[in-house]
């Protein structure tokens, strides 16, 4: 029998009750946050709950009044910048100058 709890994001990222309380708290309605951002759709805004959306999460955090790697620690190093999403941000992690192809010639920088 399959297990069909859906996935949970880490233990230390905000539980999306508490930032949707904390926006209450704070005055903001995810349609309110959205509106006043120009964006026609609050969906877009809660997605952020579940994907990285680094400029919607900057827009929820600051309506918030904490910075977005308090509520997302999970989706940030330690020192505060953004980890890579999705797969072409881990193959960019991946990726060196040992692997990349070259035509043999190299050029020294002036």
């Amino acid at each position: 029998m399959a297990n069909n709890t859906p996935k949970k994001a880490s233990q230390t990222d905000w539980h999306p009750a508490d930032i949707k309380a904390a926006l209450d708290k704070a005055g903001w309605t995810l349609r309110a946050l959205a509106a006043h951002h120009g964006i026609r759709a609050s969906s877009t805004l809660s997605h952020t709950f579940e994907r990285s959306y680094p400029l919607n999460e900057k827009r929820i955090a600051d309506a918030i009044g904490v910075p977005p790697q308090v509520i997302w620690p999970s989706r940030y190093y330690p020192g505060g910048t953004k980890k890579p999403r999705g797969l072409r941000g881990v193959r960019a992690l991946q990726s060196t100058q040992s692997r990349c192809q070259s035509n043999g010639s190299e050029r020294k920088a002036a």
